[in-house]
């Protein structure tokens, strides 16, 4: 559990976050359509990231979603999307309040349904794609696709995960193929100036970590 101004709040071993109390489920950078914009990768990730999205849905039957920007990989993205995949995709928003908030790599995202937004205040809680850091408490974000490593009792823990404070808490990339930055990077380290709580995303479980990170 991850308390954040108030909030009981569920971090999923999915990568999405659940809100129970709202009845809402956050996802961050979803990057679809990632795998056709490069070549050599093979071009599999959305349906990938949709059925993986589909199950987090299915198990916590939210009434909204909110996607914290990246959910596409550029601006030609949706006209990538094989006729399955984005069938699909409009299935799962046309069955949630769905929010897609505007990212840096899809200032625009394209019409399939649901409410584009730039960030949204929902209770005591801001959604927005990139930290900022001067907001007051109750942040979450994504964009920093956040990654730790973590050594104890000689076994070494490495993945996705969501790293916070008391005021804010940023999520890891949802998408298949989204990579990550590591929690010691400045661009992340700058915004916990008091130190962070690592929720590390590993074998199939969510483990909390300590504030010190140790490799």
């Amino acid at each position: 559990m991850i308390l954040l101004a108030g909030e009981t709040l569920v971090p999923d071993a999915s990568g999405a976050l659940c809100w129970p109390a709202a009845e809402t489920v956050v996802v961050a950078d979803l990057h679809l359509e990632k795998g056709s914009s490069v070549p050599g990768l093979p071009p599999y990730d959305t349906a990938a990231t949709l059925a993986r999205l589909a199950g987090v849905l299915r198990q916590w039957r939210p009434r909204r979603v909110v996607c914290l920007g990246d959910s596409f990989h550029d601006d030609g993205a949706a006209v990538r999307l094989d006729r399955g995949d984005r069938e699909a995709l409009r299935e799962l928003v046309a069955a949630h309040d769905w929010l897609w908030i505007v990212g840096n790599h899809d200032p625009a995202p394209p019409s399939l349904g649901g409410s584009v937004v730039g960030e949204i205040a929902i209770g005591r809680l801001a959604f927005r794609h990139e930290a900022d850091a001067a907001a007051p408490g109750g942040e979450v974000s994504g964009h920093y696709h956040p990654k730790a490593a973590f050594r104890a009792r000689g076994r070494r823990l490495a993945g996705r995960c969501f790293v916070g404070d008391a005021r804010r808490l940023i999520l890891p990339a949802f998408g298949a193929y989204a990579g990550g930055l590591d929690v010691s990077d400045p661009a992340i380290r700058r915004l916990f100036p008091d130190g962070f709580d690592i929720h590390l995303i590993a074998r199939e479980r969510v483990t909390r970590l300590p504030r010190a990170l140790t490799r």
